[in-house]
Order: structure tokens, then sequence, then C-alpha cells
């Protein structure tokens, strides 16, 4: 049995990524796909042999042997879609961030529920096989008690002419809430642990644009830790590390170009000895190290895979609305601090 899909905006990042790795998951067919510019739908249509093409959600809910609809457009689009779908018993994958808001999210999750249809959210870079390894080894106590983590992603967006994501109305936010939300549900994903309080700093330093092109935001987590946050829409894409370090009493995890698209990256894992006293000459030799790699699996199979194994099964998908909206909250939370310039705490 396979669950049948369509697809309600399928330029972008459904045509590079989900698509593509839609198709290679043996659980799924691609039946349908939709986009505002029919050009572009028919050219996906023609490249993925799809059956059905569609200018219109409604035309593409309409069909009866769609099970599932991924949706990929807008932000500011997605509350109006997902309560189509929700309405028409489709069960629903929805991009990043989930709505303009959290009392939109919120509402497209509470709508989800009573119309009884499975929301998931996509956050795909928690099926990556080096942060999949980092949440083992935490989980297994292997870094001992987690004391600081960091996690950075970044990408060079100039400024463009009718491009959503620079538009606050149309995206909700720039550099956070499009790229920093990965990093937030990461730590909190592979901590295993939530946020109490967060500060924040962010701004416009290279492009002019509506929505912040870097942010950075400090986190303190339920055990005393903190977390730091880095998104950029100003850093060069070869200059980038797209790092992601986890640093405990009895180690560290410390990944580098894991925050992806892909399945990519290198990690060292260090083991080190929490009771040993202090050394004044704080020798940092580093003798208990292991390289770690990356499986380079496809991320957006993998997605796919995971929510349409929990469509088929009638169990829980693997990234729920409720992850997404405490990823949500935190951001929202942290354009609060910058804006006061203070702590603000999470209930």
């Amino acid at each position: 049995m396979k669950l049948k899909w369509g697809v309600i905006g399928c330029g972008g990042i459904a045509y590079r990524r989900t698509i593509p790795g839609m198709v290679l998951d043996n659980q799924s067919e691609l039946v349908a796909v939709m986009d505002t510019n029919l050009a572009l739908a028919e050219q996906v249509q023609k490249e993925f042999h799809v059956p059905h093409v569609f200018d219109s959600e409604d035309a593409l809910l309409a069909l009866d042997e769609i099970d599932a609809v991924y949706i990929a457009t807008p932000v500011f689009c997605h509350k109006e879609q997902v309560m189509k779908a929700a309405a028409a018993k489709k069960h629903i994958l929805l991009e990043k961030p989930m709505g303009l808001t959290v009392a939109e999210s919120e509402e497209i999750a509470a709508f989800c529920k009573a119309q009884g249809v499975k929301l998931g959210v996509g956050l795909m870079m928690r099926f990556g096989t080096l942060h999949e390894k980092a949440r083992t080894l935490v989980a297994g106590g292997e870094l001992g008690e987690i004391v600081s983590m960091r996690a950075q992603f970044t990408c060079w967006y100039p400024e463009m002419p009718g491009v959503w994501r620079q538009n606050k109305t149309q995206a909700g936010g720039g550099a956070l809430m499009d790229m920093g939300i990965h990093c937030i549900d990461l730590l909190r994903y592979i901590s295993g642990m939530e946020v109490t309080d967060v500060a924040a700093l962010m701004g416009n330093q290279i492009f002019k644009y509506e929505v912040e092109d870097a942010a950075s935001v400090v986190m303190r987590m339920e055990n005393g830790a903190l977390a730091y946050v880095d998104a950029a829409f100003n850093i060069p894409d070869d200059a980038a590390t797209c790092k992601l370090e986890i640093y405990g009493t009895g180690g560290s995890v410390v990944l580098e170009g894991s925050l992806a698209q892909e399945d990519v990256g290198e990690g060292v894992l260090v083991r080190s000895d929490a009771t040993k006293g202090y050394d004044a000459q704080q020798h940092r030799t580093k003798t208990n190290r292991e390289v770690l790699q990356a499986a380079t699996k496809n991320l957006y199979t993998a997605e796919i895979a995971a929510f349409a194994q929990a469509v088929l099964t009638d169990t829980p998908v693997p990234v729920t609305a409720e992850d997404a909206i405490r990823a949500q909250r935190i951001v929202e939370s942290a354009y609060r601090a910058a804006e006061t310039r203070q702590t603000v705490a999470l209930a």
C-alpha cells in the first residue's frame, strides 16, 4: 500500500528537494502537483511523470485519490491552504514555519486535530545522520551533563525584487524565522531539553530589506545550560561552516557542515574524564577522539518516508505541530527580547 500525495506549491524547495526525495520513497506515490505558475507546474509534471497538474489548490484537493498533501507555499498562504486540505480530509506535511505567528500556528494545529487529519512539519534536519548520532550520544549519557550548545545556519540572500522571504508580512521574520528555527529545533531535539529564557540581538548589516539579515540568540535550557543560535542571510555560502556543537561534563560533539539540505558534514566526538581535578596548564590533548561521518542519505526521502509510515500505520508523525510551535514560540520570544533589550521568560 502506498500513500498518494499531492503537492501544493511545487516550485522552490518542493521542486529542488522534496519532490525528488518523494519519488524515491517506495511507500509514496506522487499523483498531483499544483502551483499558481501553471507553466512551472507543468514542467514539474513532465519531469516527474505526475498524472495530474493544477493551478489551484481547490482543484487538487477535489481529487479523491489523494491521501496527503505536502504544502510548500510562502508562509502567508499556509493557514488558508492547510484549512482547505484538512476540511477535505487530507493528511498534511507542512513546511516550516507553520504560520506567520504562534497564534496562527496554534489555530492551524487545532483545526487539523478537529478534522481528524495528521499534521507534520518539515523540520527535515532532524533526519540527518550526524544529528541522530548526537541525539543518541546525549540520550545515552555519553557526554555527561550538557553545559553548553551552539548551532549556526546561514546563507547568502541578497536583495531581490518580489521575494516573499524578504517581506515581513509574508514571511513573519527573516534569518531567524527561516533558518534559525532549524537550529532551535535541533538543539531541543538533540538535548531533549526545553528552553526557559531567551535573549537576543538582531538587525540588518548588509541588506536593507524589511526582515533581519542576521540574528544571535542566547537560550537558557531547563538544566541551566546556555545555548547559542546564529542565523544569517549575509554570510557567503563558501565562507559558512554551519556548525552544531554540544558540550558536556563528559565530552563534546562538534559537527561542521551538517546544517544543510543534504546529509553532509563531518563531526568529532571527544570523551573526557569529568572526575579529573583542575589543570592549571589547561592541556587540551583530546586523546579520546572519534571521527563521525554522515551517511549521505536523502533527508527529504527520510522525511517523506517517516510521515508516510505514520499515516499508513496510524501512528504519531515524527515531527509534530507541537514541536514546530515550541520552536516558533522561542523565535517570537527572541524577536521580543531583541526589541525590548530584555530577557524573555518562556511559560
